[in-house]
């Protein structure tokens, strides 16, 4: 069984992002990227799949600009055992659309033929949380979304989702779908040898015209400010002024 994985580049987490002078969007000049964490933790699930026997070929997909060959590289550093990169813009600040997105890993889907598709639930720069839904409905296929654990026998796979009122059970038959949330597990540092020999695995390039899809964008940032700066707290002198000021703001 094949397992692919999406991968997207995204700022680190580590970074404070900062907004453009003109407010048309996040200044990513001279900024760290690297890979979604949520992604890096379906990557991670993937290798572990293969080391069990149960997957016999883990294939990293991004879609984006060509400094998306960086992240591949880092999934194929990790265990991944080929990349397929979709040069989906030359701007680094143009993001692709879930719905695009799908449609072209949707082809991918299609040419390699995989067992099972292991997404993160989102990524981290614009919280969307569609792209794996949105991929299950153009391939008809199973999903399971915001899974923390995954268990594969033969045709189908135990999938335990986080819900609001805790843990879900369910199963699914494969192929399918399923979008990793972060306690599924620790994802592995890539030792050097492993980086060493990343760069001799295929990385092979492609053009959203080679699955027949058009990235133009359906939407446009009208503007974006930085959050609301909080307010300095205020320091209560007894457990009366701090009942009081509680029931001020109506807490209690």
């Amino acid at each position: 069984m094949k397992v692919l994985v999406p991968v997207k580049r995204v700022i680190d987490y580590n970074v404070k992002v900062r907004v453009r002078a003109d407010g048309t969007g996040v200044d990513l000049a001279n900024v760290k990227m690297s890979m979604n964490p949520f992604d890096e933790i379906a990557v991670e699930e993937a290798i572990r799949l293969k080391e069990a026997g149960k997957a016999d070929e883990v294939i990293a997909v991004s879609i984006g600009v060509k400094q998306a060959q960086e992240t591949l590289r880092t999934a194929l550093a990790m265990g991944a055992d080929r990349a397929i990169l979709v040069v989906a813009s030359e701007d680094v600040h143009q993001d692709i659309e879930p719905l695009a997105v799908a449609k072209i890993l949707a082809g991918v889907v299609k040419e390699e033929a995989p067992g099972l598709v292991l997404c993160g639930k989102q990524a981290i720069d614009n919280d969307m949380n569609a792209t794996g839904q949105m991929l299950a409905a153009l391939l008809g296929w199973s999903q399971a979304t915001f899974a923390s654990e995954l268990s594969v026998e033969g045709d189908t796979a135990t999938v335990t989702r986080e819900v609001d009122g805790g843990l879900q059970a369910i199963k699914v038959r494969m192929p399918a779908v399923v979008t990793v949330d972060l306690r599924m597990n620790e994802p592995r540092y890539a030792s050097l040898p492993n980086i060493m020999k990343a760069k001799k695995k295929p990385l092979e390039e492609k053009a959203p015209a080679d699955y027949g899809v058009d990235v133009t964008p359906r939407l446009a940032v009208v503007k974006t400010t930085e959050p609301a700066a909080r307010k300095a707290g205020v320091m209560a002198k007894s457990v009366e002024e701090l009942v009081d000021m509680l029931k001020g703001a109506g807490v209690v």
